[in-house]
């Protein structure tokens, strides 16, 4: 009797708990994550703007002549000053999502790394646990698997997950060797789109242009690639690394570091309308954008990070996409780290890194409101 009673109540009760599985299996409306990460560039100029003592060239640097900087960049009130700066972000993404990191409003983002500087944080963010063997940006192959190569293992993401950032050191720290994950890094040889007109071009300036830096191409050679690469290789875990807001503040280029933002801003915008545009990605997307670091503030520090720069170990975190409720700039809540990027951008495409990686920290519950819940 008992075994029948089982057996009634098991096969009454295996539609309801197929049913509750295929909604925890579907919890979530996104189905493509990004990572953008904007190198190096400061909270105070994402939720302030222009700095006001970075604006006179003494301290700043600047070649273009001061009245012309604040032409472009100075308005009366932060507000204003960060929408002119960052117009996607300010104008769309913090007003369909939510941003982190105002400390001035009671919003902390920071970093879990002892380091305050790059290839620590990428490890940070893309593994999940700050590990204190990666001390410098010469480490070498990441010996931690990242969030993205451990998506890349699931049956229906794998081969379109991909890394395009503008420093060759990305290929250690996503450990291209190991991984096997679709790269475009550096100057390496731009990857094929199929257009051959316009593969021809693209590798002629990827051999031309002249290098700023050996390890680190620019934003908009990396922006061609990337455009291209999305609209052919359907990539559904995606991060995007921009270098020259970071390389700008190193020389002491603050009129640059303002252009960089503000164009990598525009570069954010016009991945975000090409992906909307496309049936796969319309509606099912979800950007987190942030930085790997801060700076130090001053009329000097703000050049370098790290720990003799104070003030590098915040950053800011902005994210937008059908399962983040629009909240809008984030004030007086708790702190939020770059450790829990890598178990957010899982837990947005129902997958549990933390059960495979306890290590990792435990994602933004804020950003992860399912869209039927909302």
């Amino acid at each position: 009797m008992k075994k029948l009673l089982r057996h009634l109540l098991g096969t009454a009760l295996a539609p309801a708990l197929c049913g509750l599985c295929a909604s925890i299996a579907q919890a979530h409306a996104t189905k493509t994550v990004v990572l953008i990460v904007s190198d190096g560039l400061r909270w105070q100029e994402v939720f302030t703007g222009a700095d006001p003592l970075l604006l006179d060239p003494k301290n700043g640097g600047s070649w273009t002549a001061q009245d012309e900087l604040k032409r472009i960049y100075w308005r009366a009130t932060p507000q204003e000053r960060r929408r002119i700066l960052l117009p996607f972000i300010w104008g769309t993404v913090a007003q369909r999502g939510q941003i982190f990191g105002n400390r001035a409003e009671g919003s902390d983002a920071h970093v879990t790394n002892k380091f305050w500087f790059s290839y620590p944080g990428y490890s940070e963010m893309s593994v999940g646990w700050a590990d204190p063997r990666i001390n410098s940006n010469e480490f070498g192959p990441n010996p931690n698997v990242t969030v993205f190569e451990w998506l890349d293992h699931s049956s229906d993401l794998h081969g379109h997950v991909a890394i395009y950032g503008t420093w060759q050191t990305h290929a250690d720290i996503f450990n291209v060797k190991r991984s096997g994950l679709v790269m475009q890094v550096g100057w390496q040889s731009p990857r094929k789109s199929g257009n051959a007109a316009r593969d021809e071009l693209l590798a002629e300036l990827f051999a031309r242009t002249t290098h700023f830096d050996d390890n680190d191409a620019s934003n908009a050679l990396l922006q061609a690639t990337l455009l291209d690469y999305v609209g052919t290789g359907k990539p559904r875990v995606l991060f995007v690394g921009y270098g020259e807001t970071d390389n700008w503040a190193h020389e002491g280029r603050y009129d640059l570091v303002l252009d960089s933002a503000h164009r990598m801003d525009g570069m954010v915008e016009q991945l975000w309308n090409t992906m909307q545009s496309m049936p796969q990605y319309h509606g099912t997307t979800t950007f987190i954008i942030t930085a790997d670091h801060g700076r130090g503030s001053g009329p000097v520090q703000w050049k370098e990070h790290g720990v003799q720069q104070p003030g590098s170990q915040n950053i800011w975190i902005a994210v937008m996409g059908p399962d983040t409720p629009p909240l809008g700039e984030r004030t007086h809540v708790a702190p939020v780290t770059q450790s829990q990027i890598a178990a957010t951008i899982a837990a947005l495409l129902d997958k549990d890194y933390r059960h495979d990686v306890p290590a990792a920290a435990e994602p933004i519950a804020a950003l992860l409101a399912p869209a039927a819940a909302r």
